[in-house]
């Protein structure tokens, strides 16, 4: 199988999307911009154009040693390795993410300190995050960490390869830097979802008599509870 579609990446190939995406990230010159998947580098020039220094992370070789070849700006760096191992600090983070990685990519932006991040996520996860209806462990702490905001819808036509599904681009804005602890613990809590908060608080050695469930609570107070757990 191919390694890329293994990973569910799919490169953008519109050069209007791509430029609506950095626009979103409403660069400045004082930004340090951070982008995981140079891919074909089809957002480096719109990047490069107004940033202080942008960082390219790349984990195909290929890929990274042809960027080398077709880019050359001042204020660009080009390297191959995994960027969520990166200890760049950035402002701004975009990514068009692979598929696979969307949740994990969440998961380490909380914990990162920057201001916003322009994102391209396959439809169903971004509207997990933006759904206030049902709660998923990820968008109760996507909605603490980030301001989340829906961009624009992408046709799965504007890839290739062409995935099965549509992608949507969100906007995500730093409230507060989340504790990798509050991640893993509100995970924790809902691997127990179906029991009531009672049984939940059991699980860490805490005392309730509420025979609530996690759907009725609200996504702060699972935050509140999942402090709790933390201090305890």
């Amino acid at each position: 199988m191919n390694k890329r579609k293994k990973f569910g990446q799919h490169f953008l190939k519109s050069k209007t999307i791509a430029k609506s995406i950095v626009s979103n990230a409403k660069i400045t010159r004082n930004d340090v911009v951070l982008e995981v998947g140079t891919g074909h580098g089809i957002l480096i020039p719109y990047m490069c154009k107004n940033a202080k220094k942008v960082y390219s992370i790349e984990s195909d070789r290929r890929l990274h040693i042809s960027a080398k070849s077709n880019f050359d700006y001042s204020n660009l760096v080009l390297e191959h390795g995994d960027g969520f191992n990166s200890r760049h600090d950035f402002s701004i983070f975009i990514s068009n993410l692979p598929y696979s990685k969307s949740r994990f990519a969440i998961e380490w932006l909380l914990q990162k300190k920057f201001s916003r991040a322009v994102i391209m996520v396959q439809a169903e996860f971004a509207e997990k995050l933006i759904s206030k209806e049902e709660h998923k462990a990820i968008s109760v702490l996507a909605n603490h960490g980030f301001r989340i905001k829906f961009l624009m819808n992408v046709k799965k036509s504007n890839f290739i390869p062409m995935p099965k599904v549509d992608s949507m681009i969100i906007l995500l804005e730093k409230k507060k830097i989340v504790p990798k602890q509050l991640i893993s613990t509100v995970n924790k809590i809902f691997s127990y979802r179906r029991k009531t908060l009672q049984n939940i608080l059991k699980q860490f050695n805490l005392s309730i008599t509420s025979k609530k469930r996690l759907d009725e609570l609200s996504g702060d107070e699972i935050i509140k509870i999942a402090q709790k757990i933390t201090r305890s």
